[in-house]
């Protein structure tokens, strides 16, 4: 059984880790400190257009701010992802562009399902745990390996991008620029309640009493 207090490269080793598309083993430990968003991904899916093509926006972005999506083909849903490695990748790269890594097919439900999809799956994600549903469900694992957040198939790839500086997974750009925003809302605040001392809480007082 797999806790999801372990770390993904304690869980995926050369014994039974993931292979990249050539059949190579991944060494999971070259993706410490890096925040990753994991996604099974199918080529003739309703919603493989919108995915990868905003799997790419997003990877463009922030591919140098620490971020790194994984991509592991599965052919368990509809068998939307039938072709063979070399056919997946060259799909995927010509048609959308991907830079992102593309693994070995997998499986991510049942008797064979991938050790990496047994400790994702493990964490406590609510109404959302349980066996994936579809093609493009995603999860994002924070810097220290701990999967920190689990996405329907149908969520958008970039609805990610507002949980990046939520979670501190990301960079410094998005964060600063969203820990500006927090800041300018906070001094609002601070301003309203200042102002209320300013004026006097009485005169307060005084409309709710008048609203009797």
């Amino acid at each position: 059984m797999y806790s999801s207090e372990m770390q993904i490269e304690m869980v995926i080793d050369d014994n039974n880790g993931a292979l990249d598309a050539k059949g190579n083993d991944v060494d999971f430990s070259t993706y410490k400190g890096k925040v990753l968003l994991i996604v099974n991904v199918a080529s003739k899916c309703g919603l493989t257009n919108s995915n990868y093509t905003e799997l790419h926006q997003l990877y463009d972005k922030y591919k140098d701010q620490g971020l790194e999506i994984l991509a592991f083909p599965c052919n368990q849903f509809g068998a939307q992802e039938p072709g063979n490695n070399d056919e997946i990748v060259e799909f995927a790269c010509t048609r959308f562009k991907a830079e992102f890594p593309i693994f070995d097919k997998i499986e991510v439900n049942g008797e064979n399902e991938s050790p990496l999809y047994k400790f994702l799956k493990s964490g406590k994600w609510g109404i959302l745990g349980g066996d994936i549903q579809w093609n493009f469900a995603k999860f994002l694992v924070d810097k220290n390996g701990q999967a920190a957040h689990r996405y329907y198939p149908t969520t958008s790839p970039l609805t990610v991008e507002r949980f990046l500086w939520l979670y501190a997974l990301v960079v410094e750009g998005y964060q600063s620029a969203a820990g500006n925003r927090v800041a300018s809302t906070m001094g609002i605040v601070f301003g309203l309640v200042r102002l209320v001392f300013i004026v006097g809480v009485s005169p307060l007082f005084s409309f709710g009493e008048s609203l009797n």
